[in-house]
């Protein structure tokens, strides 16, 4: 007998999917170490969402009313786990495709005693519109994602007017959509992209890019590309 959704076994997670539909993502090879296995096992049914138990009760499932933050793709965490454990007063959410990020992700948040932070091994997409209820989210953050550089996979990046529109629709009044990258010409693209978008308002003066904010931590990849002269460019724009 087959079942129409994978089986979940804690520690062999695998990212769910619900569409068939162009990805803006592959999933990376890549090794979970014991630790992360061992907190995956123990620690899922503390921290791990699933996309198939469909919309999320945010108070219930933190014990609280806090603001909620969600981060699409936040690799092994590290900003995140920073971001939570600094704000024990917001909730985070972060929603990954890659195993061996959430196995770390979830070890990390055990070992810091972070109540704070829940985590989704699925796609984006797939859990924005399933998983949240309309104006439920305060902030969208989404840091260097994968600019497909090459034209012909352009149409993979994730910030298209698809998924913008579908962001402002989960976002509280007043809410913020967040991106950072390092790709100038997606940094571009991010722009042109939000400026056609109805219900956004760039939070700096026309088509400018902001500063970093206090709240996003510097990774050590960012950290690294500023030694090498690389930029990094910022937007936030304020659903209006």
């Amino acid at each position: 007998m087959t079942d129409s959704t994978p089986e979940e076994t804690p520690f062999e997670i695998r990212p769910q999917y619900k569409k068939k539909s162009i990805r803006s993502f592959v999933i990376r090879a890549g090794r979970i170490t014991d630790g992360q296995r061992q907190a995956m096992e123990q620690q899922w049914p503390h921290y791990g969402l699933s996309l198939y138990d469909g919309l999320l009760d945010l108070a219930e499932v933190f014990g609280n009313d806090n603001p909620v933050v969600v981060e699409v793709g936040f690799g092994m965490g590290d900003s995140l786990l920073e971001m939570a454990e600094k704000d024990p007063s917001t909730n985070f959410i972060g929603i990954e495709v890659h195993p061996p990020g959430v196995g770390r992700l979830i070890n990390e948040a055990t070992l810091r005693e972070l109540s704070n932070i829940r985590v989704f091994c699925a796609d984006a997409n797939d859990v924005l519109e399933d998983c949240f209820a309309d104006e439920s989210i305060k902030r969208l953050q989404l840091y260097f994602p994968d600019p497909w550089h090459k034209k012909k996979h352009n149409k993979r990046r994730i910030v298209q007017a698809e998924f913008v529109e579908k962001i402002r629709q989960k976002l509280i009044p007043a809410g913020h959509f967040h991106m950072a990258t390092d790709w100038e010409p997606y940094a571009e693209h991010m722009m042109e992209t939000m400026n056609e978008e109805n219900g956004f308002q760039n939070s700096m003066p026309g088509s400018d890019f902001a500063p970093r904010p206090d709240y996003r931590p510097i990774t050590k990849f960012e950290k690294r590309g500023e030694r090498l002269g690389h930029g990094v460019w910022d937007l936030i724009f304020v659903k209006s």
